[in-house]
């Protein structure tokens, strides 16, 4: 303690280490930004300081004292320590946090002041690095700026710990404190680890302020920015990179990018100008692809040429959920070009059938329809067409080009979506296979699909499902049912002639499938309990089953067997309410008790 004299400087002296332990190679205060000269923490006048063992937190005021040390454990003799201090958001308040290296580890303090007034320390998620790390700064509350032992830039973001960019500064010629540290000057009067950590040493050519880093050359200064979120994306951009901006710039407008500088104001306004940047990008990149396209060779080149495009914009306009972008101004200016148009037509299959698109364009849809039609692509036509939106289509075309083209499904979707017509497909399907199977005759393969497709279509819409996907919307089942069954008890179809025999339908699919049929039936019999309207429907179709079938030779024993076996498993439910006169009951029981036959052995027990 030295003595104080009136009239004279004078000062106390504190030893707090001692330089045979390790000299300090740097400090560095905590300075006050502008927005933060009110923080509780700056009365305490906070110093950071690193030896070549250890670094030290000091408050100069209100008193000198020492608030922590922390050593840095082994490290390579010649690597330089590193401090640097930055004010950083941690659950909803700003504190400083110290930055820390010796090598290639980054340490990180929080320093925070309790309610008690006393200065608490927190040890957070340290940074590994493999590299020697000889300069160290924070550009940004998240982002460091570091400069390794080969004159390597790296640009890090804390919270992810991923290296975001990495920049060679051999052409800068850093200048290095080798002889400060070395003490040529005055002959070398300094330790062996101090003169080793000098090979590396450059802390006087290094300094950053205001997001700036200021990096000093043998021949000139450099200052080191990172570029805000618009010049990233536009530096790409010049490069012809577009899916790569699009990629980034969708990060900002996501806000799941890093070192994001230059975006301002609440997350919807953010989201409009990454927006407004993004539509720019996708012009550009379809206007290039236009350009670059090759004028002459394989088809198949110019193909994959707009095959790398399209799905991007397809991707980025749906995302951004900018369809009339897509369908006006985008599409409009690719189809100027024959393969780029096709290109666009038939990427769109693939959205549909995702049902990430639904709705098109009447210009679009009617394009599509033409192309695919066009092109033999039916199967991917249908498919289209049964995911898709149906009041972009025009039906009536729709509905000639599916019947034309044998796209039943499509055709049947239309009828139901588009004009709530449940009825007309199978009009339009028994007209076709109706005539040959009342003359007799053996249906061709397309008509047995037909055919096929009428049995699974009856069965959804007495089930209450939409075909060939999803349900029929709740407020429409009990009166579609009601309606199928009314059609197919009509004594007579619409158009018939003085030769049709009574019940066209049911009878055309009794002989068309009579197993298949009933199973239909049964199926849908199941849920008919405590329908009034439904039990009164299922006793129609039997008694219209037992007129068409019982003593018709137009029917095999064969199939009179399936219709009693069926009547067998409906009369044996215990809550069944179906009326079969006692002769028929008879000829029911007769036909199951048959000894010739074994397969109706659980009837027979019923």
């Amino acid at each position: 303690m030295g003595m104080r004299v009136m009239g004279m400087r004078s000062c106390d002296s504190r030893c707090l280490f001692s330089g045979s332990k390790g000299e300090v190679c740097c400090i560095e205060p905590l300075h006050t930004p502008p927005d933060f000269r009110d923080h509780p923490i700056m009365h305490y006048s906070l110093l950071a300081m690193g030896s070549l063992t250890k670094i030290l937190v000091i408050g100069l005021r209100p008193s000198l004292k020492v608030w922590m040390t922390f050593p840095y454990g082994k490290s390579d003799p010649s690597s330089v320590p590193q401090l640097a201090w930055q004010f950083v958001p941690v659950q909803k308040t700003v504190n400083p946090i110290l930055a820390f290296c010796r090598g290639d580890t980054i340490h990180f303090l929080l320093v925070k002041k309790e309610d008690t007034g006393t200065i608490h320390v927190i040890k957070q998620r340290q940074l590994h690095l493999s590299c020697d790390i000889i300069s160290l700064s924070w550009i940004n509350s998240r982002t460091l700026v570091l400069v390794d032992s080969h004159e390597e830039l790296q640009v890090v973001d804390r919270p992810s710990q991923e290296v975001l960019e990495t920049l060679d500064l051999d052409q800068v010629q850093l200048v290095y404190n080798s002889r400060h540290f070395k003490s040529l000057a005055t002959g070398g009067n300094v330790s062996q680890a101090l003169a080793l950590v000098g090979e590396k040493a450059c802390y006087q050519s290094v300094s950053s302020y205001a997001g700036q880093i200021v990096y000093l050359g043998t021949k000139s200064a450099h200052i080191m920015t990172l570029r805000n979120w618009r010049e990233r994306v536009d530096c790409l951009l010049k490069q012809e990179r577009f899916i790569e901006a699009l990629s980034l710039a969708w990060s900002f407008h996501e806000g799941t990018a890093k070192a994001v500088l230059g975006l301002f104001g609440d997350p919807a306004k953010r989201k409009g100008v990454v927006a407004d940047k993004m539509v720019e990008i996708l012009f550009q990149f379809a206007e290039r692809s236009l350009r670059k396209c090759p004028e002459q060779g394989k088809i198949q080149v110019m193909e994959q040429h707009f095959q790398d495009v399209v799905p991007v914009l397809v991707d980025y306009c749906l995302l951004l959920q900018r369809i009339d972008l897509l369908f006006n101004q985008l599409y409009g200016r690719l189809a100027e070009n024959v393969v780029a148009k096709g290109v666009f037509l038939e990427s769109l299959e693939s959205y549909i059938v995702a049902e990430r698109l639904g709705h098109l364009t009447t210009p679009v849809m009617r394009d599509l329809l033409a192309h695919y039609h066009g092109n033999g692509m039916m199967d991917s036509l249908e498919n289209c067409i049964v995911h898709l939106d149906i009041t972009s289509l025009d039906i009536q075309q729709v509905v000639q080009v599916c019947w034309e083209n044998q796209l039943y499904d499509a055709m049947i979707y239309v009828f139901n979506s588009g004009m709530n017509d449940y009825i007309t497909p199978m009009e339009k399907l028994f007209a076709v296979i109706g005539p040959p199977l009342r003359e007799g005759r053996s249906l061709t393969d397309e008509q047995v699909t037909m055919g096929n497709k009428l049995l699974v279509y009856i069965s959804c819409c007495l089930a209450g499902r939409a075909y060939p996907l999803g349900d029929i919307p709740e407020d429409l089942v009990a009166q579609v049912k009601n309606q199928v069954f009314e059609f197919l008890i009509r004594l007579h179809s619409a158009d018939s002639s003085e030769e049709e025999e009574v019940f066209p339908y049911v009878r055309t699919l009794l002989h068309f499938d009579t197993r298949e049929f009933l199973n239909v039936l049964a199926l849908t019999f199941e849920d008919f309990k405590n329908d009034k309207q439904a039990l009164e429907y299922q006793q129609r179709i039997v008694d219209i089953l037992l007129k068409v079938m019982v003593d018709n030779p137009d029917f095999t024993p064969s199939q009179v067997g399936g219709l009693f076996t069926f009547l067998a498993r409906q009369l044996a439910k215990p809550d069944n309410t179906l009326f079969v006169n006692r002769k028929l009951f008879d000829q029911v029981l007769e036909f199951l008790c048959s000894p010739d036959d074994d397969s109706r052995h659980t009837e027979r027990q019923q």
